[in-house]
């Protein structure tokens, strides 16, 4: 890139299913705001504001535009980008592209869904052909559940394996004071719960979030002069594609996935050979358990039909070798438009050692962040706290 670019600031909302104290306008406007004391920054300190969601879910046509008054954005350049799940990474990937260019210095970016205001599922049965692409409808569950069925199947593991993801997520959320489902629960407990679409069940899926979360990047100088703590964006990847090309739901497949590309150019680019061990943490965007299981995979933490190994060994436990997602992941909290940008911030606070009660117990230089989208689209983002390897 022409010049480095660094997270300098973040906030975010509380997660919840109900956040009727608050208007969309307002909601969003409880990031911006933490995004900006986190900063030391005010609004006329921004070059440019990008912001996101999915806009068919809550039936509002032109965020952007509506919410500038809440954003800060009145009279300021931006841009408003929607690319399913993968959205709020998308956001940052720009933001950075924005700085790294030398166009702007600063960029404030937001990521928001307030999914009671609409109807998320009734959006997502109709965003795929009606015969080839069924395993997408019903919130994407018939999709899941072929990948689990298939991932039992070919390498041996249970459904308990998925329910230990599930607890996992469940637990690390209770430790997290922004999270939405902060459920004490055990692998019984998503046993018994309700099933959707075979192995799938209710526990073993994400909720429907409504909440919001703002980042400001910034160039070197910027970072340097006015950041005590700055996380650099160190190199970021793409691989979108369609459900039928480098997807998962035939697990035997020995074709790569989208997010095993993403993240093997992730690691070409920094000369990562080993990367359980070149990072500290991981935050990946799991909508399913048996997702989080793939993503060990396609991440080459653990080879191919192993992912299961590492949640039963307790490798990837907050406490582990292996820590994914100590924030409680995607499975406790889903604000879509904001899921992969908290992904990407919850990670920057891992660096920064101001996770609260969700840090991991260890030094933390470097972290990975993933976002993913339902017709298989990623995006890879490495953060280190430093600019050398």
């Amino acid at each position: 890139m022409k010049r480095n670019v660094a997270i300098v600031g973040g906030g975010q909302t509380h997660h919840a299913a109900r956040r009727q104290d608050v208007s969309q306008p307002e909601m969003v406007n409880e990031a911006v705001l933490a995004a900006l004391k986190d900063a030391n920054m005010t609004m006329d300190d921004i070059d440019a504001v990008l912001l996101g969601n999915m806009e068919f879910f809550e039936g509002q046509h032109m965020t952007d535009c509506w919410l500038a008054d809440s954003t800060g954005a009145f009279g300021k350049p931006g841009l408003k980008i929607t690319t399913g799940g993968t959205v709020g990474a998308t956001i940052i990937a720009a933001g950075a592209h924005h700085v790294a260019s030398g166009l702007f210095d600063r960029v404030l970016c937001i990521g928001f869904e307030k999914q009671e205001e609409g109807d998320t599922n009734a959006i997502l049965s109709g965003v795929a052909h009606p015969l080839f692409g069924r395993s997408m409808a019903g919130a994407a569950m018939g999709f899941f559940a072929m990948l689990g069925s298939s991932y039992m199947a070919n390498f041996g593991a249970t459904e308990e394996h998925s329910a230990m993801v599930a607890v996992k997520a469940r637990q690390n959320a209770r430790k997290n004071e922004y999270a939405h489902l902060k459920l004490n629960i055990k692998i019984e407990d998503v046993m018994n719960s309700r099933m959707l679409a075979y192995p799938i069940r209710m526990l073993d899926m994400c909720p429907a979030s409504n909440g919001a979360c703002a980042m400001v990047l910034a160039d070197e100088k910027t970072a340097k002069d006015r950041c005590k703590k700055p996380v650099w964006l160190r190199a970021m990847e793409t691989a979108h594609n369609e459900q039928f090309v480098l997807e998962w739901r035939d697990t035997s497949s020995t074709a790569p996935k989208f997010s095993d590309v993403a993240a093997t150019r992730v690691y070409k680019k920094l000369g990562v050979k080993d990367p359980a061990s070149y990072y500290d943490v991981f935050e990946i965007y799991e909508p399913a358990t048996w997702a989080e299981i793939l993503w060990y995979e396609d991440l080459h933490l653990c080879k191919k039909g192993e992912g299961f190994k590492l949640i039963e060994k307790g490798i990837t436990e907050i406490d582990g070798s292996i820590p994914v997602n100590p924030s409680g992941g995607v499975l406790s909290t889903n604000c879509i438009g904001a899921s992969a940008m908290l992904r990407i911030w919850e990670a920057a606070l891992q660096i920064r050692g101001d996770a609260g009660g969700h840090q991991v117990p260890r030094d933390v230089h470097r972290a990975l962040a993933t976002g993913y989208g339902g017709t298989c689209w990623t995006v890879v983002t490495s953060l280190s706290d430093s600019l050398e390897d």
